[in-house]
């Protein structure tokens, strides 16, 4: 079994080679740019442009959207598990983490949300899963308000600097670096 590595944009190359991953998920701003880590095939690279918010309308900010989720879910489907999957944001404490939701129901939808969201909270004290990305996950996955329930009861992580990648195992045992 393998996991899925969530971590800030400044640590992607150091998590992608010491965790041997060769598929990324990035969700970042559409500004936002960065060198993709070498290690990760270009062709396995999902490239999503939101901003860390929780409603549309904001100015010029691109709030989650379906079709940001069903490419997470889709992407994650067709992830080979042979390796682990990078997910990653700006800080790597509200959109990846949420993502690594999306993606572990994604790939094992019967395991229990609330075990789930305890293995995250575990795993990092610090991830505040981004809300609207875990509404529309919960609906895409069909998870019947179980994910968003699962989320609010983990409540909100403590303070962060944007420096604490961790490991969150697809189903039974967590890994913390």
């Amino acid at each position: 079994m393998t996991a899925i590595v969530v971590s800030p944009l400044v640590r992607i190359a150091e998590m992608a080679v010491r965790h041997g991953a060769s598929e990324m998920i990035s969700l970042m701003a559409k500004e936002q740019t960065f060198h993709r880590p070498a290690v990760i095939k270009a062709e396995r690279h999902l490239l999503l442009g939101m901003n860390d918010i929780s409603f549309p309308g904001t100015g010029d900010l691109v709030a989650p959207q379906e079709t940001h989720v069903r490419d997470i879910i889709d992407f994650a489907r067709n992830w080979d598990r042979t390796a682990p999957l990078l997910i990653h944001c700006w800080m790597g404490v509200s959109r990846s983490p949420a993502a690594a939701l999306i993606a572990a129901l994604a790939v094992h939808p019967e395991q229990d949300d609330l075990a789930l969201a305890h293995r995250l909270r575990t795993a990092s004290p610090y991830a505040t899963p981004n809300a609207r990305l875990i509404m529309i996950g919960d609906q895409m996955l069909d998870r019947k308000g179980r994910l968003v329930d699962a989320v609010k009861a983990i409540g909100r992580g403590a303070d962060a600097d944007g420096n604490a990648p961790f490991v969150l195992s697809l189903q039974a045992e967590i890994g913390v670096i």
